[in-house]
């Protein structure tokens, strides 16, 4: 015999917690998709471009060990046609700059490559830091206080 849902319960009757899912944010949500996917860790390469070269060689460091590397793609302090005009050059910059963060964002880790850190790479460094993301030094003396 079924009992229907509005019959009454009885007096020692508990109802059963319900426990409703977590709300991920977007970034645990990231993590988790990472980790479903197997991918490697990530880690995004951070600098003065006047350290392409250097950029390069922890690129391939890095890709050795294993991880997938991420690294700024335009060095503006080259010549080059796409930011030969001052105006299109400093559009281009700020563009470039929320990119770079974008990586940041989707990196597991920062690596901050040469010997100076300007308010750019500084800028950066901070905000890795304060989305709890570690931050490797390759040269660990110039560790900025950000």
């Amino acid at each position: 015999m079924f009992s229907s849902p509005q019959a009454p319960l009885g007096p020692h009757h508990q109802e059963e917690p319900v426990s409703y899912p977590q709300v991920l944010t977007p970034e645990e949500r990231l993590a988790d998709a990472k980790k479903q996917l197997s991918l490697p860790r990530i880690v995004v390469i951070c600098g003065s471009t006047r350290f392409m070269t250097e950029m390069t060689e922890a690129d391939l460091r890095e890709t050795k060990a294993g991880k997938i590397v991420v690294k700024p793609g335009c060095d503006m302090k080259s010549p080059h046609e796409l930011w030969s005009d001052p105006v299109e050059a400093e559009a281009l910059k700020v563009r470039l700059d929320d990119l770079h963060r974008a990586k940041i964002r989707l990196a597991d880790e920062v690596l901050v490559v040469g010997d100076y850190i300007g308010d750019s790479t500084r800028a950066e460094i901070a905000y890795a830091r304060s989305l709890g993301k570690p931050v490797r030094f390759t040269h660990p003396e110039v560790t900025p206080d950000a």
